[in-house]
């Protein structure tokens, strides 16, 4: 499964970048319901990290009910990319409330406020050379 990357620059956990590249492998269509995923150990050696590290995010996948890890036959896809976007955008409704919590104690106007998303969306789109809509 050589479409899952890591960047060690990033931030961001190991294994929580393994959660998002699967999440956004099945979002692209490339993993679908029932797919298997490679098991801990081949994907830990693929990615030369700590089989740990591929187990937490297996679990935290499974918590969230993207995958069911099935004794004797592995990890398989259970979230199609619709259940995977749908939860997805719940999480980004929860990370947006606080700035709009605070657009309005600074007294701005909604549309103020959805123009600046627009243009922050529009520098981001420039910024990674990907300026068709998504």
């Amino acid at each position: 499964m050589s479409l899952i990357t890591i960047d060690y620059r990033d931030r961001k956990l190991i294994y929580e970048q393994l959660v998002d590249n699967i999440k956004e492998l099945i979002l692209r269509g490339d993993l679908k319901v029932d797919d298997h995923l490679p098991s801990v150990r081949a994907l830990a050696k693929e990615l030369g990290i700590n089989p740990n590290t591929i187990q937490k995010a297996y679990a935290e996948l499974e918590r969230q009910g993207v995958i069911a890890t099935l004794p004797g036959r592995g990890s398989i896809i259970l979230s199609g990319s619709a259940a995977v976007a749908d939860a997805g955008r719940e999480a980004l409704r929860e990370e947006m409330m606080p700035l709009v919590l605070k657009a309005v104690s600074l007294g701005m106007k909604e549309s103020d406020f959805t123009a600046l998303a627009s243009e922050c969306w529009q520098m981001q789109k420039r910024a990674s050379g990907k300026e068709n809509p998504s």
